[in-house]
């Protein structure tokens, strides 16, 4: 006898009935991929702005909580070049946490548009105190006061509260132009393996691997099955 009830069901068969790989996929021969990873991706990050996807630039971040359970959350790339792959935050933030007990992140950017995923994965280094305040000083100023706010993802039982905290961050940045918020850090993903993944309409998806033993170490590149 089934356990299944018919609200489970209808939720099963619309999941199935949504529909998946619809646009014009983009097109990927491995073979002429570049030696360096960073070179075909930012290849594709073009690709997807010129074939217009909304925030090309956003990734899922993840991270190991002392836990041992994996967390996970959307943020933008700030940077991508040859020492690897930037975000920016909170020392004291969950993420801040995370990163300083286990300094290894793995990023997920994924634009439908052209059935493409870009997986990255490696150990995680903290940027110079320069880098750092360099990167928030360039920020909005609303998102330096959010940041200047502090306790992020503390629970919230008084909107006023933080309202009155935001105004009163804006403010001090008004006339403290120059102020960094301690503890705000830039991160670079020293990645030792970048996945390129392009989607089929016959699920025979193209998948290729670049692997390396550690960060400055050559890499080596492999398809990977379907």
């Amino acid at each position: 006898m089934s356990t299944e009830s018919g609200a489970d069901s209808g939720v099963r068969e619309w999941l199935r009935g949504l529909e998946v790989f619809a646009g014009p996929l983009g097109a990927f021969v491995p073979e002429d991929a570049p030696e360096d990873p960073v070179e075909l991706f930012l290849g594709w990050l073009r690709e997807a702005v010129d074939a217009g996807v909304p925030e090309p630039h956003a990734m899922t971040l993840s991270t190991v909580g002392d836990d041992g359970v994996p967390d996970a959350r959307v943020l933008i790339v700030k940077n991508v070049d040859a020492r690897g792959w930037q975000f920016a935050g909170s020392a004291g933030s969950p993420k801040g946490r995370q990163l300083a007990g286990l300094p290894g992140a793995a990023l997920t950017f994924y634009w439908p548009l052209l059935g493409r995923q870009v997986r990255v994965r490696g150990p995680v280094e903290a940027a110079s105190a320069g880098e750092s305040a360099a990167d928030l000083l360039a920020r909005s100023a609303s998102a330096r006061a959010e940041v200047l706010m502090g306790r992020q993802s503390d629970r919230l039982a008084d909107t006023a509260e933080r309202d009155r905290e935001f105004a009163s961050a804006l403010a001090r940045l008004a006339a403290e132009p120059e102020l960094v918020s301690p503890g705000w850090t830039l991160y670079t993903v020293r990645a030792t393996a970048v996945e390129f993944w392009q989607a089929d309409k016959d699920r025979l998806h193209t998948r290729l691997r670049y692997e390396r033993t550690g960060p400055g170490a050559p890499w080596e590149r492999h398809r990977l099955r379907p």
